[in-house]
């Protein structure tokens, strides 16, 4: 059945479980009003969201429908898919286990696979958790209908060729959290999920989280959606085995990842200095650091340091931003495929702290204007997907190919670029400028964060929404 229309009644149905007494009514307005826009333009079914101060939770709700066919509204107990949001808890064992002196971070890969080649002899367990390792990504090599062993995944894994000497760049790679799943069975004697949840959810009460099942009966379970041609489809499905992987395969409800963000508001669980290094950006060999710590991304807004991570798998996405020096942290859960549930995430968590929304320019250049005009060539033709070589690193370039059809379609349904504003500019030794600006369309802004070399070529950018 075609469900163009379901979302004109959309939110007539939302389920509403509020705030705490502490939060103002004008502030919940403003949150559904900037929830409910946000979800009509997106077309998401249904979203769940947490707000939390100092581990507390401040705000809880969902909106829409979990399962539309049934018209089944979303609440705070519904059941989503984590997506890569779950590789926070592989690290989180792994770093467990370190402290336990069961495996050091420093294990080259071949004392845990002796018959793997000896490209993985320099390949350590930190390269896994910050993606730094060199292994590609293992979704080419997959029949998604067909269950695999995890040695068979091993196997595929195992013949990957490197796409640099560990430690040379990073590259998000979901083949290095499905290994470190392996390396926490090998090391317990148990399989990963079953570590997950003796040592993380059953201590932090996450009583619904869990690895993904089809076959068990899971109260609350949404439904996963996609949008094809303006058009609301149920998910692809995926064979069984490949939604139990290390690298994001968990249901999880916004309940159980407010438990977890008390968790780690308060420290529990791991030694304050293991903390510390789970959310403290990786270098590189050439001493470069790259915003990426163990299964964390870590980013700045407005000045004040962000820890988050973003997940998308099987018709759902989802969301944890943190702001540790606030005391305030957001949590998102959508169960549409390509939902913008960061964006929901960083404007919902502005409207509670508002010093985290950007208003001035940092540190100005006096080539912003030049620079203005370059950015805005390259928004226009990412727009048009009419981009040029001539305007970015080779190597940069070639990575990008896969993914300028899908960047431009989603620009294109923002309307013309008006303007563009800098939020902040900041110099990358002597060769890159780091750029982060404001992108203002007739619908809506997209943030943008891109670093250009001294020859005026893109070295990398990212899209903030």
């Amino acid at each position: 059945m075609i469900l163009k229309i379901f979302l004109f009644n959309l939110f007539v149905f939302f389920g509403i479980y509020g705030f705490a007494q502490s939060s103002s009514t004008y502030l919940k307005q403003s949150i559904d009003s900037l929830i409910m826009h946000e979800m009509q333009i997106q077309h998401i079914p249904g979203l769940s969201i947490a707000v939390l101060r100092d581990g507390k939770i401040d705000f809880i709700q969902g909106y829409g429908f979990s399962n539309i066919e049934h018209q089944v509204k979303v609440k705070p107990e519904t059941v989503f898919q984590s997506g890569s949001v779950g590789k926070q808890f592989t690290a989180f064992a792994i770093m467990l286990l370190a402290e336990e002196g069961k495996l050091s971070l420093d294990d080259k890969l071949s004392k845990f696979f002796p018959d793997a080649s000896s490209s993985w002899d320099s390949i350590t367990i930190k390269h896994l958790l910050t993606h730094t390792s060199g292994l590609g990504d293992i979704g080419e090599y997959l029949d998604f209908r067909k269950d695999y062993l995890e040695d068979s995944l091993y196997r595929i894994i195992r013949n990957l060729p490197l796409q640099f000497n560990p430690g040379e760049e990073f590259y998000y790679s979901n083949a290095g959290y499905i290994m470190l799943g392996v390396i926490i069975g090998k090391v317990t004697g148990e399989f990963y999920g079953e570590f997950l949840k003796k040592r993380i959810f059953v201590p932090l009460e996450m009583n619904t989280t869990r690895i993904i099942t089809e076959k068990d009966i899971v109260f609350n379970r949404a439904a996963g959606y996609q949008l094809v041609n303006d058009t609301i489809q149920n998910q692809e499905w995926i064979a069984p085995s490949l939604n139990t992987t290390a690298d994001g395969s968990l249901y999880l409800t916004a309940i159980d990842l407010a438990k977890w963000e008390s968790g780690l508001n308060t420290g529990k669980l791991l030694s304050k200095e293991s903390y510390q290094e789970m959310w403290t950006p990786v270098k590189l060999n050439n001493g470069i650091l790259f915003p990426y710590g163990y299964g964390w991304e870590i980013d700045t807004l407005n000045g004040f340091r962000m820890i988050q991570h973003d997940g998308a798998w099987q018709g759902f996405v989802s969301t944890i931003m943190r702001c540790p020096e606030k005391k305030a942290s957001v949590i998102v859960l959508a169960n549409l495929e390509d939902g913008a549930t960061r964006k929901i995430a960083k404007r919902v968590i502005q409207l509670f702290e508002p010093t985290l929304k950007k208003s001035t320019i940092v540190n100005p250049r006096k080539d912003n204007k030049k620079v203005s005009a370059f950015l805005e060539e390259f928004i226009t033709n990412l727009t048009l997907n009419s981009n040029k070589e001539s305007m970015f690193e080779e190597d940069f370039w070639l990575e990008l190919q896969p993914y300028f059809e899908e960047v431009s379609i989603n620009l294109n349904k923002l309307g013309p670029l008006l303007n563009i504003d800098f939020l902040e500019v900041q110099e990358q030794g002597t060769k890159n400028v780091e750029y982060r600006f404001r992108a203002y369309f007739e619908k809506d802004y997209w943030e943008f964060f891109v670093v250009i070399t001294n020859k005026s070529k893109i070295a990398y950018y990212e899209i903030n929404l």
